[in-house]
């Protein structure tokens, strides 16, 4: 599992997620007691095991499945203005209440990720289509 420093990385279980599985992974007290987990949350263990093991510090907040606008922004590191437009241009379902707009984490997760999955495609066309990388194009450009 890929552990990037100062980059969060949110966890959320849907309810098939939250479920156990025969012989599955668990969690062993130093008396052994054994408590069984989902492969879900083993895969966060193994997650914070493996940044723990790097010499990071790690910080676990757990979110409601609803937030307002500015902390889902949080989640996903964005500033809450942005995601804000995204969600006027409802890339993002959202709730209002009187004074607060609320938009759903699972929601917010998929849009960051479909964002930086264009992001990343935009990124790979530019590098694919760089001058510098034909090496033709650029001698007989200097003559």
């Amino acid at each position: 599992m890929d552990v990037m420093p100062s980059r969060p990385e949110v966890f959320l279980l849907t309810d098939a997620d939250r479920d156990l599985v025969a012989d599955g992974p668990a969690l062993i007290d130093p008396d052994g007691t054994r408590h069984d987990i989902p492969p879900k949350v083993y895969e966060v263990m193994k997650f914070a095991e493996e940044a723990l093991r790097q010499g990071y510090a790690l910080q676990i907040t757990p979110r409601r499945h609803e937030l307002p606008v500015d902390e889902a922004a949080d989640a996903i590191e964005m500033s809450p203005d942005e995601l804000r437009v995204y969600v006027a241009q409802g890339e993002v379902p959202f709730r209002s209440s009187e004074y607060v707009d609320w938009v759903r984490l699972a929601d917010v997760l998929a849009f960051n990720r479909r964002l930086n999955q264009e992001r990343r495609q935009v990124l790979d066309e530019m590098l694919s289509e760089s001058v510098y990388d034909d090496d033709d194009d650029a001698s007989s450009s200097d003559r």
